[in-house]
């Protein structure tokens, strides 16, 4: 009868324990919370995440063969705490309204139809296919804009560009200029600043081999820049290393204002 009592105590208490873990992933249930095994630095929402706005940023979730079972996805590196923390400087540095938390838009969704600018990292490593291919060419034709980042050497440069030829048949790849406008829709960005990745900040700033950085970009035929591209730098850690005070405020600055640039041209533009 001892044992009995004993065993009816531990399932009450281990059914206690699973019903406060309950009440508390629904109080906290995060907006993006199927992604975030997928990501790397999911953060809480915000008490406005459920707010809209007139401008979101989109976070592109693409498949990449290096993806893993409990681990973050390749799409998902910088996300989702680089965004949000951009997004709350972007609303304090202009007047555009912004959504607080990103969007993510799988490249699998007609979704990203409603979205005009996205953000994809590690591009180096994404594999798309022929549907999403064709989806994507299709937002480019209707204005949409993507800016990339956080992808080095040769190699990755190769598939990367393989996924774009995919999506843009015969597209070719540009360096920006000093003079492009993208450079001067808001900040006069006059110097061309490497924004390095927090793992290799204070050495080399140079990672998994990509020695020159380049701020390239892809037009259509009407000279507008549809793919932005930053190779050989991580954007993404100066937005989401920007309260770190071991990562550099120059960088974080830069990223700051470049982002603020690119998303300002692509709604001008």
């Amino acid at each position: 009868m001892r044992r009995l009592g004993q065993r009816r105590l531990w399932l009450a208490g281990l059914l206690g324990t699973l019903l406060a873990w309950a009440a508390a992933g629904q109080y906290r249930q995060r907006i993006w919370a199927k992604y975030e095994a997928e990501m790397q630095d999911p953060v809480e929402d915000p008490t406005d995440a459920h707010e809209a706005a007139e401008f979101a940023l989109g976070r592109l979730r693409y498949r990449s063969p290096m993806d893993r079972p409990f681990r973050y996805s390749r799409w998902g590196i910088d996300v989702n705490k680089g965004d949000r923390t951009f997004i709350s400087l972007w609303r304090r540095l202009t007047r555009v309204q912004a959504r607080s938390i990103e969007t993510i838009l799988d490249a699998s969704s007609d979704e990203m139809f409603a979205h005009p600018w996205m953000m994809a990292g590690s591009v180096g490593d994404w594999r798309i296919s022929p549907d999403e291919a064709r989806r994507m060419r299709e937002y480019f034709l209707r204005g949409g804009f993507l800016l990339v980042d956080d992808f080095h050497n040769e190699r990755e440069w190769a598939n990367f560009m393989a996924g774009v030829q995919m999506i843009l048949p015969g597209a070719q790849a540009e360096e920006l200029e000093d003079g492009d406008a993208i450079f001067h829709t808001v900040y006069d960005m006059k110097e061309r600043v490497r924004v390095p990745g927090a793992n290799v900040v204070h050495g080399s700033q140079i990672e998994r081999g990509g020695v020159v950085p380049h701020w390239r970009g892809i037009r259509d035929a009407q000279g507008r820049i549809v793919i932005a591209i930053c190779f050989n730098m991580d954007v993404g850690d100066g937005w989401e290393f920007a309260d770190d005070p071991h990562y550099p405020e120059r960088f974080a600055s830069e990223a700051m204002r470049l982002g603020v640039n690119y998303v300002l041209y692509a709604m001008t533009h």
